[in-house]
């Protein structure tokens, strides 16, 4: 199997998306990745989802009247708000999604201090962005309308009703204050992940990967895998004491007394 950028492709198993490897506790903070990387994907795509159907409908509202009455229907602050936050959505979801899949498949991986830097930049600019889309979106939705020009909001409803869907006030449409709704989660989930990113990163720097639990069984493991059960350590030698002769009185050694031949009689 290929290898690219250092990632062995042949990991990429479909098993491992299995809760009992995804969810682990062998590595530093995994669960909580796995969980909060997809609570920023998912709440900032289904926000992206849900405005793509409104903005939608906005746009179709503007043809149909057009084409219709030949008047032009303002609406361009709702369409340029979703069209933004169809951007922040996939951009989301590239960062903390490529994250996601990498702890997945790689958790092992060795990464250059460019790499991490530019983990911890991207996120950064997640956290802006998704913060910007949110209030725009939310001061749009609960402040704005689509108006047609040169009439009156009540001599424009009319045209409205003929036309029929999306409501022209912005905060009476579901799909508007849902997509709010779900951007602030997502930008709440984006905000976590950043934070947990970083705390991640510099837990490798220190210590690896591997959890604090999980690290020392395998420095454990690693010196009883040098050290078989089975080998038989060398008896230690035996103690040789040394006695000094011993001494008379005036000072002069005693000779020790030779030792009597046994006679065979």
């Amino acid at each position: 199997m290929a290898v690219i950028w250092g990632l062995d492709l042949k990991e990429m198993q479909w098993g491992k998306f299995k809760g009992s490897y995804m969810f682990n506790q062998v590595y530093h903070l995994r669960k909580t990745k796995m969980i909060v990387y997809q609570i920023a994907m998912i709440f900032m795509v289904c926000s992206e989802s849900v405005g793509t159907a409104a903005l939608s409908d906005y746009v179709d509202q503007q043809d149909g009247i057009q084409t219709r009455y030949s008047l032009h229907t303002e609406n361009n602050d709702i369409v340029g708000i979703f069209a933004y936050n169809i951007f922040v959505g996939i951009a989301v979801a590239t960062i903390f999604g490529s994250g996601f899949f990498f702890d997945l498949f790689w958790p092992e991986r060795h990464e250059s201090h460019q790499v991490k830097l530019a983990w911890k930049i991207c996120s950064v600019i997640m956290c802006l962005l998704t913060l910007a889309d949110a209030i725009g979106l939310t001061v749009i939705v609960a402040t704005g309308r689509a108006t047609i020009d040169g009439l009156s909001n009540s001599e424009a409803q009319r045209y409205f009703n003929l036309n029929g869907i999306p409501a022209p006030v912005y905060r009476k449409n579901a799909y508007c204050v849902a997509s709010t709704v779900l951007c602030w989660i997502g930008m709440v989930g984006t905000y976590a992940s950043t934070y947990i990113m970083w705390k991640s990163l510099a837990h490798n720097d220190a210590h690896g990967p591997m959890a604090a639990a999980y690290r020392n069984k395998g420095e454990e493991a690693s010196v009883e895998s040098r050290t078989s059960p089975n080998d038989v350590l060398p008896a230690a030698p035996e103690p040789v004491h040394t006695h000094a002769p011993a001494q008379t009185t005036t000072g002069h050694p005693v000779e020790p007394a030779p030792e009597m031949s046994q006679r065979t009689v």
